[in-house]
């Protein structure tokens, strides 16, 4: 890469984004502005895929909502992004999740659990 694009990418790159991976449960905290005012809204779910690298990195977020998914795509390194939390953190087997969006209730979150040191297994799917 040319030196004079990293050293302008890596002053916008952020510093303190925690460490999360593909299949942890997130609450993300994002900056929304209607009109002259700005609020914080909140987005949490399952993060089915990470993609790119350094400033280009951007995250898949979904959840069920009202029976329907909805997925949100954030970049990480966003202004707009105050923060994220992490809720879960599991052991996913695949580097990407998107089997879920073909899963509805308690299968869509057939994901292995990490508790401290063990891994619990969470709600089988049902074998359709």
């Amino acid at each position: 890469m040319n030196p004079i694009i990293k050293e302008i990418t890596a002053a916008q790159v952020k510093k303190d984004t925690p460490a999360f991976k593909v299949g942890d449960g997130v609450r993300v905290h994002t900056k929304v502005r209607e009109g002259d005012k700005e609020r914080i809204q909140l987005f949490s779910g399952i993060v089915i895929a990470l993609k790119g690298h350094g400033i280009h990195e951007t995250f898949t977020v979904r959840r069920i909502s009202y029976g329907e998914g909805v997925e949100r795509v954030f970049p990480v390194n966003s202004p707009n992004i105050e923060k994220i939390e992490i809720d879960r953190v599991s052991e996913p087997m695949k580097a990407r999740l998107y089997y879920l969006r073909t899963r509805t209730g308690k299968a869509a979150m057939a994901i292995k659990e990490k508790r401290g040191d063990e891994v619990v297994a969470a709600a089988p799917a049902a074998a359709n």
